[in-house]
């Protein structure tokens, strides 16, 4: 019988900002406990506070470089709202939607293939030096220029309708600054079509992978979970820009349905816990033990009572098969379910060039001016809540978000606990490759550790000063 120990990774690989994992082994080599830590602190929600509605949408999309255009449009569709917008004219709302479906299809590229790929081609316990996206390349190059090229387009979709491929100014209070050129759109239109291919390719690669490896996929951080997404207004069809909340638990069933998003407060609770700097929300009226839920790409194939383009919907029948209409619980599914909104992606996009509301003049409204404002969006990564308070001066007094990876928290902790006993539990010896299938659950959610970390409560911040030497020469501690 051994020493008790402490694993630490540090920091966890492929994913969007800094987190660490620690797991605790017992005497006999037993996992004890593993959790995901979130180690940075950005604090949007206060610095924001003073600034005015209309830079807002500018400002909080500095939170990612990745996701940028989804705090972008949750921000302005809650100044909408303060603006006294409730309806967009249509050439805005159909920019905005473009610009959304470039996002999406673009940051679901760059982690399919970028970030997840290696371990899906290579295995989760190849040596870590061929685990990366030139590795891919080198072993299918046609595979790598497809890649690149539909991350290309995604983020020229987002240049034409946002300003710029990251960071842009597109989305104002009330719509839109720009409408689409005829010469730009006829430029897209050259290569949709190679899009909509490369996008059938890519799910087909997704789903032969896991149907392919269904033990491993389906004993792989599974476990049964409610989840929620946006869902159309009415018919429930797959929406990643607006709608009304649905929630379903494990087997299916409604928790919550068509919920006026404006009302999310009454229905999730945000709980804080001591060693991460991310929140933890669950639904109210399940409680904390078992009101956890899962959203992203997963969640929204199990909510959505159809997709509104024919291939993608005919990609959802067939994902929704293997469970024979049941939730699909396989956290490696997420990576089925979003090259299924790749191709859904493509299909608005095409869809959308073709309509001449995009070349119009109308670009934004005004209305009788609000205090408050909530948006909410579907980010690549799951539901997106951005929720404002302004003064009569037009100063922000109140922010609240509730990002994609923040409503993950407890699931991703979870898959970590799952993954971590059944690989490592057991072996005095503990290799890298192990530890890399506890990252490859966290990575399956896509997470974006940098946009979730905000705190609630005290904020205690430890300054230590040490010398060349390494030397610790004074430290001040602060309860703040």
């Amino acid at each position: 019988m051994g020493e008790p120990r402490l694993i630490e990774i540090s920091p966890v690989t492929r994913v969007e900002g800094h987190g660490k994992v620690t797991i605790h082994l017992d005497r006999d080599n037993q996992v004890d406990e593993a959790r995901l830590h979130i180690v940075e602190f950005r604090g949007f929600e206060r610095f924001i506070r003073g600034r005015l509605l209309w830079e807002v949408p500018v400002i909080v999309q500095r939170l990612c470089g990745i996701c940028p255009v989804s705090h972008h449009l949750a921000a302005a569709k809650a100044m909408d709202v303060i603006w006294g917008v409730d309806e967009l004219p249509p050439t805005a709302e159909k920019m905005r939607r473009l610009m959304h479906y470039g996002q999406v299809m673009q940051s679901h590229v760059l982690h399919f293939f970028h970030l997840a790929a290696p371990d899906l081609l290579f295995g989760f316990g190849a040596p870590a030096e061929k685990r990366n996206i030139f590795e891919v390349i080198k072993e299918n190059p046609e595979l790598g220029r497809r890649a690149v090229m539909m991350r290309k387009f995604g983020q020229e979709i987002i240049e034409a309708t946002a300003g710029k491929k990251i960071h842009g100014t597109g989305a104002i209070p009330g719509g839109i600054n720009r409408n689409l050129p005829i010469e730009t759109r006829d430029a897209f239109l050259k290569t949709i079509d190679d899009m909509e291919n490369w996008a059938r390719d890519a799910l087909a690669l997704a789903r032969g992978y896991s149907l392919e490896h269904a033990e491993l996929v389906n004993n792989f951080a599974s476990f049964p979970s409610n989840f929620m997404s946006l869902v159309r207004a009415g018919d429930g069809a797959l929406d990643l820009y607006h709608g009304n909340l649905r929630a379903l638990d494990s087997q299916g069933d409604v928790i919550f349905d068509q919920l006026d998003y404006r009302d999310y407060h009454e229905k999730i609770v945000e709980d804080v816990r001591s060693w991460s700097y991310m929140k933890f929300p669950y639904i109210r009226d399940i409680g904390p033990e078992a009101g956890w839920y899962r959203v992203g790409p997963l969640a929204r194939m199990n909510t959505a009572s159809f997709i509104d383009t024919p291939l993608a919907d005919a990609a959802l029948k067939d994902f929704k098969s293997v469970t024979n209409g049941a939730p699909n619980n396989a956290a490696l599914n997420n990576h089925w379910a979003r090259m299924i909104e790749v191709l859904h992606c493509v299909e608005k996009i095409k869809e959308l060039l073709h309509d001449p509301d995009l070349q119009g003049t109308d670009l934004e409204a005004t209305g009788h001016r609000r205090e408050e404002g909530i948006g909410v969006i579907e980010a690549p990564r799951g539901n997106l809540i951005h929720h404002y308070q302004v003064d009569e001066k037009d100063q922000v007094t109140y922010c609240n978000l509730i990002v994609s990876t923040t409503h993950n928290n407890d699931a991703m902790n979870r898959a970590v606990k799952d993954v971590a006993v059944k690989h490592l539990s057991g072996h005095e010896q503990i290799t890298e490759g192990m530890l890399n299938h506890v990252e490859v659950a966290i990575r399956a959610y896509d997470p974006c550790l940098s946009c979730a970390t905000h705190a609630l409560g005290q904020m205690p911040l430890s300054v230590e000063l040490f010398d060349a030497d390494g030397a610790l020469i004074d430290s001040r501690a602060q309860a703040a």
